[in-house]
């Protein structure tokens, strides 16, 4: 007769959700019984992403002391903080260190462990290697989770979806051109995530055309390269010196464009110092609340947008006026005080009037298309101009005199934090953010540039458009007029959008069509309160949560910067919260027998499960799953 809780997805996000449960079931839920269902064919703590059966040449792009899986005052939540390691400190390493995925996987694992070790002796944890392909019952009444491979469900009293990253289905352009690869012989890789895709199709020395320039792309670069026994001489981490490659013959030539033409900004290679910049100053709480009373709803570009844009602003200056006031004419407080009451027209004469370098002042529009209107007369030229930017991106974010650069990075994750609460604004927001904030390892453009040197990676410039045509795949970039690169393989160096319509994943699939509601970007959509999914009517489900990049709350990673906020914990607490209140509030005389029917939900109920006594807390090892 004890509840029971489903949690689909064990990676990153469940384990948080876990151990947000543990961390809150002293207060909410006391010492009684509750069974903890996590289903997921991978290992619980570091799921599919992050699982440590992946190559060792594969990076973090977060910096080791940068991602840690447990809460502290900064996060805005009204459970109680559970301090814990950093990965740096866990793994007894340099903090500065982009660690391998193998590392963190383990690390994960290990919070999954203290999770399960921290709960109450009266819950216990079961994890079904599998998939659950789909969930039913009715809306007031117990849930049914079926499982692959399994006759009967799991019967849940509560649902949460984790689901984190997830295939899909082509969209019309990818089947259009899977289809001509097949019809002509070609190779066509549709969006993917790289450590998963099978890259032996492409051959030796062919050119690869390649649609993409962010983090997949950098994957997909190291596993064509060192993954295939090339390696470098000289020192990946000066920023001063340069890397040669020498190749072992295996490589294809890859040919990269993309929107923007350029690869993401260098990860910033110093620590702060002194004071931080006072945000949120002018995107915060009743901003974000203001916006969401409003009661014909906002545009992001319209409404949100600009004071964004001045958030950022704000830091940036501030920055430049209290560290470096030499590359400035006036004081701060009278920066300070113009600047609050001014629009964006009259932000740009005061900056123009108090900041006389223009190498000192924030452009976001060309930050973001730093090669509009940039045209070059030959491939050759192009090849140079790009390395070029390459080596002033990295000597610009590995020299502490451009200190503004790392407060516009706190303003945007200051921001980000604050744009969580909007729901759904669309995909534009969280490419600029991750395309300025989340690039990759200095050391990893320096290999871009001895790629480039050796011939083995080209660059096709901004507004890349591949045509199918003439029995090959062909591509053009607005940089170089008139020019084109042709090639039989074609790589889409992106992963596949969290979109439910087009999701593989049943589950998911048989939600969307069973009427659960959709944001305009195909997402799930969920209350901002509590996770609860919503139907299109906008009612909140009693007994189903979701949590992750499938909902419309996406914004936020599972695991995060120290002291940073945590919209991810935020949201896992208040999650946990609401679920252990509805668990302990269920009465058991009202429950009824059905809870004998189909039960199978403790240990020794079924075929090949053994309980397993860890520190007190009893778990369960689903043999028969993962077999």
């Amino acid at each position: 007769m004890r509840p029971v809780l489903v949690i689909v997805g064990a990676g990153p996000r469940g384990t948080g959700l876990l151990e947000r449960i543990a961390a809150n079931a002293p207060e909410l839920y006391g010492d009684s019984g509750l069974d903890i269902h996590l289903v997921d064919p991978y290992p619980p703590g570091a799921g599919r992403i992050w699982r440590q059966e992946q190559s060792p040449l594969l990076w973090m792009n977060s910096q080791a002391q940068d991602a840690t899986m447990f809460t502290d005052e900064t996060v805005a939540m009204a459970g109680p903080v559970r301090p814990g390691p950093t990965l740096h400190e866990w793994a007894d390493i340099d903090g500065r260190v982009f660690s391998d995925r193998q590392r963190l996987g383990a690390y994960l694992n290990w919070v999954y462990e203290e999770a399960v070790a921290a709960l109450p002796p009266g819950i216990r944890v079961q994890h079904h290697a599998g998939r659950a392909l789909r969930v039913g019952g009715p809306r007031e009444g117990r849930q049914q989770v079926w499982l692959e491979g399994r006759a009967r469900p799991l019967l849940a009293d509560l649902v949460v979806l984790t689901l984190g990253h997830l295939d899909a289905e082509l969209d019309d352009e990818q089947h259009e051109l899977a289809a001509y690869a097949q019809a002509n012989g070609l190779v066509h890789l549709p969006p993917d995530f790289t450590a998963d895709s099978d890259l032996s199709a492409l051959r030796p020395g062919e050119p690869v055309l390649v649609r993409g320039f962010g983090l997949a792309f950098v994957d997909l670069m190291v596993l064509l390269t060192e993954g295939r026994g090339g390696s470098y001489e000289g020192d990946p981490e000066d920023p001063e010196g340069e890397l040669t490659y020498l190749a072992s013959g295996q490589e294809p030539v890859l040919y990269v464009g993309s929107r923007r033409g350029v690869p993401y900004h260098s990860k910033i290679g110093y620590d702060w110092t002194g004071e931080r910049p006072p945000l949120p100053r002018f995107f915060g709480p009743a901003e974000v609340d203001a916006l969401l009373a409003r009661p014909d709803g906002f545009d992001f570009r319209r409404d949100v947008w600009p004071l964004v844009e001045k958030e950022l602003g704000f830091a940036h200056y501030h920055r430049l006026f209290t560290v470096h006031p030499e590359r400035t004419s006036g004081a701060w407080t009278d920066f300070e005080e113009k600047y609050a009451g001014a629009d964006r027209a009259e932000r740009e004469v005061l900056v123009a009037s108090t900041v006389p370098d223009p190498a000192d002042r924030l452009d976001l529009d060309a930050l973001d298309r730093p090669l509009e209107g940039v045209r070059y007369p030959s491939h050759e030229a192009l090849q140079e101009g790009l390395r070029q930017y390459i080596r002033d991106d990295l000597t610009r974010h590995h020299d502490p005199s451009y200190s503004p650069d790392l407060a516009v990075f706190l303003g945007l994750l200051s921001v980000y934090g604050q744009l969580v609460r909007l729901g759904d604004i669309g995909s534009w927001w969280h490419g600029f953010f991750s395309y300025l904030a989340s690039g990759p390892p200095g050391p990893r453009l320096r290999q871009m540039l001895a790629l480039s040197r050796a011939g083995l990676l080209n660059f096709l410039g901004a507004d890349t458009t591949v045509a199918a045509e003439d029995g090959i795949f062909r591509a053009r970039g607005a940089s170089v007029p008139g020019a084109s690169v042709e090639a039989r393989a074609l790589v889409e160096a992106r992963l596949p959008e969290p979109t439910l319509e087009r999701a593989r994943d049943t589950l998911l699939r048989e939600l969307y069509d069973e009427g659960t509601g959709v944001t305009p970007a195909g997402l799930l959509a969920v209350d901002p309160g509590d996770g609860r999914l919503l139907d299109r009517d906008g009612r909140p489900h009693p007994r189903r949560f979701a949590l992750g990049p499938h909902t419309e709350a996406r914004g936020s990673g599972a695991f995060t910067r120290p002291r940073t906020g945590g919209p991810a914990f935020r949201q896992n607490d208040a999650t946990a919260r609401a679920a252990l209140a509805f668990l302990r509030a269920l009465d058991v005389g009202e429950r009824g027998d059905d809870r004998d029917a189909g039960r199978d939900t403790g240990p020794g109920t079924e075929r090949g499960v053994e309980p397993v006594v860890d520190r007190g807390v009893e778990r369960v090892a689903d043999r028969d799953a993962a077999a």
